[in-house]
């Protein structure tokens, strides 16, 4: 039996030299778990690799990649599955998968937490919350842990404790040779800077250690308003957000009201803005602050309550509903111009599924004051993230989905910075973006790449060149 792997073969000996050394399930197509195993968060990457080994520890991972390696196999690394552009999963290589490695332990009185690849950031929340403890984690529970952080991780607490990459301590990784490293800042620190958000270039993660913050609840929960509205609140949004203190996060987003009941009859199926609030501070303070808000823009439904912020974290869970096909692209900007919120609600009269959805995230704080180049994360000083993101059924024809967000990225180009994309949310693979990305540190990134990776077998993902040292 031979194995056809990215126009690469290898005998069935080799297969069986790797069930040796190999003590999780190995996945071939056909067998129970495959189809299970290879399901992604975005239902664009539908694929099917030649071979999935199921990782349960770090000798299972190191034997994996010394396989790959040896056989020159087209290989993808699973942690969470909720990779945008679907690098998670490959067409007839090796996916290699973190998601059965899902070890948590926190140290209450270090404040600090390790946690396995395969963790989920609700399975993470949920173990810190019980020591009143929290890290920056992202703005939805189903996300993994691994390409969150290694991509850097803006989240509902970046703004009071900076991003996730930004907390990260250590971390233990197995390399393209299949060793294994400890990278922190006093034992490989070159590399340590490039994992906190260079993606995962420089090879696998098998423990991320984190410093924890007190936090026992939130001020949280969203100010729905009328989607005929819309321009009115962003603007009044945009103000607001660029002024408040860092305990604030706001997040303004353009939805098709659910079909739920909690939203009136009226709202169901219609546009409306969906303002998503977490206030990390004195919740009398945080309450305050708010109802200047809600004085200004009398919104239709007010969901803001105190709150766990584990809770807090689900509230998006519904709109990313595993599975379902998306495309997404996004750009940084500066600021939110009147004309910028013309053009962001002009194309949305134009959106094609009640899945598409439209997003100005909120960074500044102190994202903002960590030196540009402490880690590979550029555009530090950047206020807002436009992202659009469109979904639609599994069957259906992507083609006007896909026009649909790219269409609006290029209409809101005039208004971002042109600075590249924060590369969590973007669903292409375009070099050029990397670069402008990274901008001078990608050379850096590069020769690190060439150190630890020089054959560029960790290539699915935002893609990093080697460049020998």
């Amino acid at each position: 039996m031979t194995i056809t792997a990215d126009h690469t073969t290898f005998p069935s000996t080799a297969l069986a030299e790797l069930r040796r050394t190999f003590d999780g399930p190995l996945l071939e197509p056909g067998v129970d778990e495959y189809d299970l195993a290879r399901n992604i968060w975005n239902g664009s990457g539908d694929r099917r690799p030649a071979l999935i080994a199921r990782c349960t520890g770090v000798e299972d991972v190191r034997a994996a990649v010394r396989f790959a390696r040896a056989h020159d196999v087209l290989t993808s690394v699973r942690g969470g599955g909720h990779s945008i552009p679907g690098h998670s999963v490959c067409e007839g290589g090796l996916m290699i998968d973190l998601s059965l490695m899902k070890g948590v332990r926190v140290d209450a009185g270090r404040a600090v937490a390790r946690a396995q690849p395969g963790v989920k950031w609700g399975e993470f929340d949920r173990e810190t919350a019980r020591a009143d403890l929290a890290t920056p984690g992202g703005y939805v529970s189903s996300t993994g842990i691994a390409g969150l952080t290694l991509g850097g991780g803006i989240g509902w607490l970046s703004r009071l404790h900076g991003l996730t990459c930004d907390n990260l301590l250590a971390a233990d990784v197995v390399n393209a040779d299949g060793e294994f490293v400890r990278a922190s800042a006093e034992e490989n620190a070159e590399l340590f800077w490039g994992l906190r958000g260079g993606g995962g270039n420089f090879g696998i993660v098998t423990s991320f250690e984190y410093r924890l913050h007190p936090l026992s609840a939130v001020l949280g929960g969203a100010l729905v308003y009328d989607g005929r509205r819309t321009e009115e609140i962003l603007a009044q949004f945009a103000e607001f957000a660029l002024a408040a203190p860092d305990e604030l996060t706001m997040l303004g987003l353009l939805i098709t009201g659910p079909r739920v009941n909690s939203y009136p009859e009226h709202m169901r199926g219609m546009p409306v803005v969906f303002i998503g609030v977490c206030y990390a501070g004195d919740p009398v303070t945080g309450a305050a602050l708010l109802d200047g808000f809600r004085a200004q823009t009398r919104p239709d439904l007010d969901f803001v309550r105190e709150m766990s912020y584990a809770k807090l974290q689900r509230m998006l869970d519904n709109d990313a509903t595993w599975g379902v096909p998306w495309y997404e692209k996004a750009t940084y900007a500066q600021e939110i111009t009147p004309a910028a919120i013309a053009t962001f609600s002009e194309h949305w009269t134009h959106r094609v599924s009640e899945r598409d959805q439209m997003y100005m995230q909120q960074m500044g704080g102190q994202i903002s004051r960590v030196p540009e180049d402490a880690t590979p994360f550029g555009n530090r000083g950047t206020q807002f993230v436009y992202m659009i993101m469109s979904g639609w059924k599994r069957g259906q024809d992507p083609a006007p989905h896909v026009q649909w967000a790219r269409s609006g990225w290029a209409a809101m180009q005039p208004y971002g910075s042109g600075q590249g994309v924060y590369v969590n949310f973007d669903s292409e693979d375009d070099p050029t973006r990397v670069r402008a990305t990274y901008g001078p540190k990608y050379e850096r990134l590069g020769r690190l790449k060439g150190q630890y990776d020089p054959t560029n077998l960790f290539r699915l993902n935002q893609n990093i060149e080697p460049i020998p040292n």
